[in-house]
């Protein structure tokens, strides 16, 4: 009678230990189950960026959303100012990237920044002509000539003001026929014939290579510009909004970045 309840004993401790095991299986060594690979980020991430970052940004927002799945990243891509501006005035927004830190400085220095930016990126004026440069422009000095129309940023913009710098330390001035408030909008109108030539960045030349030659200048680069990146102290999902900046500043999200023709910080 003895033996028989012992025996009975060991096998319901066998019978838990077992039981135990199982349990354990189903998670990894992190505690998290299995195919969850992004650890609860899930939702909405609303990014300003500056409308040089367009195609990268938009490619970078399809790499983030397929490596955490439930999220999806919108986007406002603008002239750096107009979007400090927004921000600025309450527009909800988790990530601001801006083409310089002028405009950046213009967030932070309101309290509407949650850390220290990081700067991500930078970026190099060219000149962009029609393609084939039917003009034969080779420098800053033949969008001087009376017959060549020009097509720059504003000044309170990054691109604008990147051209004034480089305009500067060539000593040449010009009248563009106009000034507009985000470098796709210039770019665009060399694309369509408007202008003969327009200062935009290097990246913006690479993603319209079908339509425009990218005409590069020595003096563009005394004007490079540095892009930082932030999440912002009023993030509607600051966690996903983190896991944004974590991946643009990731090795895949680098080479994203390069690719389109970005510098290393």
């Amino acid at each position: 009678m003895r033996t028989r309840r012992f025996r009975t004993v060991l096998a319901t401790v066998a019978a838990l230990a077992v039981v135990g095991l199982a349990g354990c299986g189903g998670e990894d060594s992190t505690g998290t189950q299995p195919g969850n690979a992004n650890s609860g980020v899930t939702g909405d991430v609303t990014v300003f960026a500056a409308a040089s970052l367009t195609e990268s940004f938009t490619k970078l927002g399809r790499e983030f959303e397929a490596a955490n799945p439930g999220t999806t990243v919108t986007y406002s891509f603008a002239g750096s100012s107009a979007l400090a501006t927004q921000i600025n005035q309450g527009a909800p927004a988790d990530v601001f990237a801006s083409a310089a830190p002028a405009n950046m400085k213009t967030v932070t220095d309101e309290g509407n920044g949650d850390g220290t930016p990081t700067t991500f990126v930078k970026n190099q004026l060219v000149i962009a002509v029609p393609k084939g440069n039917p003009g034969g422009i080779s420098g800053l000095r033949d969008l001087t000539e009376p017959d060549v129309k020009v097509a720059l940023c504003a000044e309170q913009v990054p691109c604008g003001a990147a051209a004034k710098k480089a305009l500067d330390a060539a000593g040449v001035e010009l009248t563009p026929v106009t000034l507009e408030q985000d470098v796709k909008a210039a770019l665009s109108k060399v694309k369509l014939g408007e202008v003969d030539a327009a200062l935009v960045y290097r990246t913006d030349a690479k993603s319209a290579a079908a339509d425009v030659d990218g005409v590069e200048f020595p003096e563009s680069a005394g004007a490079i510009n540095e892009y930082p990146i932030v999440v912002l102290k009023n993030a509607p999902n600051k966690g996903a909004a983190q896991a944004f900046v974590e991946y643009v500043l990731s090795d895949p999200g680098r080479a994203v970045l390069t690719t389109a023709g970005f510098q290393a910080p």
